[in-house]
């Protein structure tokens, strides 16, 4: 049996009191905790002094709609709740309800998906494991096992929703000493598996912002290989305004493919202005495949997941032209 490692425990009452904690030596903040608990009894994060909690801060969680359509989701809200609220648009009730099981919907949070760290099949293993087969870089190694050759690490980001965050051109909403600053959800992330979240360590993503998508069509599918409880190794988001037969405007994400989603803009232009014909769609799922190299670091092969991405872009774009 795996256990955690000793650690103190904050849980401060106020935002303010939670970024002050943040800002200690060795301070992890803690949401739902479902991928946080697991990588510490792992000892993923040999730097972990104290967990930050924010189970008792008030004022993060909860779905509200602005008199203009705009969705604001609070970072704490559950992945459960998101999934059943009849206000949030069915693409991201589709990312939140394929996210692990139910037990962990139910604890997992809406931000922590959005900030669970990058994955790779060298990195989420016992201590010992890794002793054995040698620390990989982002464990404090010299190399990356998924390759050798190059000083860069190659883990996956593992969120269902950012994809179809990113896709919708979602905002969040991030406080830190400094104050408030708002960043298009895009802009979270790096292409950077041991650095792949573009905020400070003392930031805490406290909102999330959706625009409206008005009469645009959205869905998101998931490859993994059981039906549950799996992280995704393949995801794909997409959002279409089509007028008529004619698609005036695309927005195609991937994720579990790299460190970061990937918004696949090729396939994005070939598609707008068009009429979606089988024909189109193929092609913008061949580009949509060309647009990305899974990397051997999770589960099933690279070459079989690569393939899998133009399957399910033309599924996907299928669906959504005949809704």
């Amino acid at each position: 049996m795996l256990r955690l490692p000793v650690l103190r425990h904050a849980a401060p009452t106020s935002l303010d009191e939670a970024i002050a904690r943040l800002s200690e030596d060795g301070a992890m903040l803690a949401a739902g905790g479902t991928d946080l608990v697991p990588n510490l009894k792992r000892r993923q994060y040999p730097e972990a002094k104290t967990i930050v909690s924010l189970r008792r801060v008030t004022g993060l969680d909860g779905v509200s709609v602005d008199d203009d359509g705009t969705l604001r989701i609070g970072a704490m809200t559950t992945v459960a709740r998101l999934a059943d609220d009849g206000a949030v648009p069915e693409v991201l009730r589709e990312a939140a309800g394929a996210v692990a099981s139910p037990q962990l919907r139910n604890r997992g949070t809406v931000g922590g998906n959005l900030c669970v760290d990058t994955r790779c099949h060298w990195l989420n293993v016992p201590e010992t494991w890794r002793e054995a087969a040698e620390p990989c870089l982002k464990a404090g190694g010299e190399m990356c096992w998924v390759a050798p050759a190059k000083k860069v690490c190659w883990a996956v980001s593992s969120s269902d929703l950012a994809p179809a965050m990113v896709a919708l051109d979602a905002s969040v909403r991030l406080a830190g000493p400094d104050g408030e600053r708002t960043t298009p959800v895009a802009e979270l992330y790096r292409d950077d598996g041991m650095d792949h979240l573009a905020k400070a360590p003392n930031e805490i993503l406290v909102e999330v912002i959706v625009p409206p998508l008005g009469e645009r069509r959205a869905g998101y599918r998931k490859l993994r290989r059981r039906g549950s409880i799996d992280f995704p190794i393949l995801g794909v988001a997409a959002v279409l305004e089509i007028d008529g037969d004619v698609c005036t405007d695309a927005r195609l994400v991937l994720g579990a493919v790299a460190s970061a989603p990937v918004r696949v803009t090729a396939a994005e232009d070939l598609l707008t202005g068009r009429a979606l014909d089988a024909n189109v769609i193929q092609e913008a799922a061949e580009l949509a495949g060309k647009a990305v190299r899974p990397m051997s670091n999770t589960d099933l092969t690279s070459r079989y997941r690569k393939k899998m991405v133009p399957v399910f872009v033309r599924r996907l774009l299928r669906d959504l032209v005949d809704a």
